[in-house]
């Protein structure tokens, strides 16, 4: 592993249509993990239905770079079910199946071309133009645009 890698990682949270619920930018040497939470966390209320608003998921999918007990334990604290791939077993656990969402949302914030190419030095503008990215995914996505 490369810890002296130059650039950025784009960590995104979606439902289960590609939608965008929390998205954070890191250093391109930060572990996946450290994100975990802290999108968790990010989860505005969701509206819609009659009642308290859903703050979050049922269910957390994601690959072995999730993978750790004491993430786990903080997924069931929350109340969320974490189906997380392990490490070191055998691959075959199905989680590939739905990863393609998260793949495609990824596909779609990397086609604003400063997103793919980062040409900004300030994290802040960054952020902002992530933040617009996936502004623009959730409108294509609820206009039925990108289904």
């Amino acid at each position: 592993m490369d810890r002296r890698k130059n650039g950025t990682k784009h960590h995104l949270l979606t439902d289960a249509n590609g939608t965008p619920l929390a998205a954070s930018v890191t250093a391109a040497n930060r572990n996946d993990i450290t994100q975990l939470l802290p999108l968790v966390d990010g989860v505005p209320p969701v509206g819609g239905k009659p009642g308290r608003p859903r703050r979050r998921p049922d269910r957390l999918q994601g690959d072995r770079g999730y993978d750790s007990d004491r993430h786990r334990g903080e997924l069931d604290a929350r109340g969320i079910e974490p189906v997380l791939a392990r490490r070191y077993r055998p691959h075959g656990s199905g989680l590939g199946v739905y990863r393609w969402v998260v793949e495609r949302s990824h596909s779609w914030l990397h086609q604003q071309r400063r997103l793919r190419n980062r040409y900004e030095r300030r994290g802040d503008i960054h952020e902002a133009l992530v933040l617009l990215a996936c502004i623009r995914i959730c409108m294509n996505v609820l206009k039925g645009k990108w289904l």
